[in-house]
């Protein structure tokens, strides 16, 4: 069974720091990018960043540009999601989504676009707030 489950979501404050991992399972790891997204209440979900299926190429939103870092573990079915210097605004649900690459091979044309992928985890809350 496919599965992707998302872990490391919880409360910080301002300027903290947290990081978010994606565990795969049922499927051929290596074969797919990764993206992170995120929903915040009442807004429209949005892309944060994606890696490649070899982990070789990375791409982030401006807003998280400089303070979180996206990285994977073919050998453990992982993708990391490292997030400093946290804001009030990034509070949301977080979620990692499969894209597979022999469909669509260039990750910069599919990063941020949640229509691409194929396959989603359930979510994480992030709460950032003083």
């Amino acid at each position: 069974q496919l599965q992707l489950v998302e872990s490391g979501g919880g409360l910080v404050q301002p300027g903290g720091s947290l990081r978010l991992s994606c565990a795969a399972s049922g499927f051929t790891f290596d074969y797919y990018h990764i993206g992170w997204f995120r929903q915040a209440p009442g807004k429209e979900r949005e892309g944060v960043s994606c890696i490649n299926s070899s982990g070789g190429t990375t791409k982030y939103s401006v807003a998280v540009k400089g303070r979180f870092t996206i990285s994977r573990d073919n050998t453990k079915n992982l993708v990391y999601l490292q997030m400093n210097s946290l804001k009030p605004e990034d509070t949301g649900t977080y979620y990692c989504a499969a894209a597979d690459r022999r469909i669509h091979p260039l990750l910069f044309a599919i990063c941020a676009d949640s229509s691409e992928y194929d396959y989603w985890g359930q979510g994480t809350q992030v709460t950032v707030s003083s």
